[in-house]
């Protein structure tokens, strides 16, 4: 996975969810605070992502862009819809996510990225 990728999951994500903000959770998470990060953390093809606003719209990402979808196949990495509520997380994460929102995430899209030391935990 990469920075590129990350960024194109967040166009993605949020156009299919009708959201602007969403929570990036799982290893490739990392990308938020270490956009070049080594290659052994960035190994995964899946980034986990709850759509912040609107999180009844988490499903629709696994049949939009999710594993074996055309998206999948497309660009070699797909995004798999779960909420935040299945990871085990320290009190105040929601305080230190990572911010990734720039002009390749368009129209001011924003993924809330955990932050290294939350994920790690």
């Amino acid at each position: 996975m990469t920075r590129g990728q990350l960024e194109h999951a967040i166009r993605a994500a949020c156009d299919v969810t009708g959201d602007t903000e969403l929570i990036i959770f799982g290893s490739q998470a990392i990308l938020g605070s270490h956009p070049n990060a080594p290659e052994a953390l960035r190994a995964s093809i899946e980034i986990d992502i709850q759509p912040k606003n609107f999180p009844a719209n988490t499903d629709l990402l696994d049949g939009a862009l999710g594993e074996l979808s055309q998206f999948h196949s497309t660009h070699g990495f797909y995004i798999h819809g779960v909420t935040i509520d299945s990871a085990t997380l320290p009190a105040g994460w929601d305080e230190r996510t990572i911010a990734v929102s720039n002009p390749r995430t368009t129209r001011g899209n924003t993924g809330h990225c955990l932050e290294a030391h939350d994920l790690a935990v």
